[in-house]
């Protein structure tokens, strides 16, 4: 394990000190914990992002969605036990640019 230095803010060193002490956790271990949940949220959020983006790289090469409604109706349906055929992929729908 190596040692990393910070510098924050006295004010920002005693909300953590008092933050950590109600938690039951020593500063050390609770400002490691808020880096090692950062860096996990980033990592989630990133690979979010990472799918989005090539969701959308495929709806406008094929131009196929499936609507919102329709999903929405299937995916209540499955919560609810049921074997709901697939909604069906339409075209995708555009404005004209204005």
């Amino acid at each position: 394990m190596t040692t990393t230095t910070i510098r924050i803010e006295d004010e920002l060193k005693a909300r953590v000190a008092a933050v950590a002490s109600r938690a039951g956790k020593s500063t050390h271990a609770f400002i490691l914990d808020a880096i090692a949940e950062t860096v996990e949220r980033v990592e989630q959020e990133d690979a979010l992002h990472r799918i989005a983006d090539e969701r959308w790289a495929d709806i406008l090469a094929t131009g196929q969605t499936v609507n919102w409604d329709d999903t929405k109706a299937w995916l209540g349906a499955r919560s609810r036990g049921e074997k709901p055929p697939k909604p069906a992929a339409r075209t995708l729908q555009t404005s004209p640019a204005e």
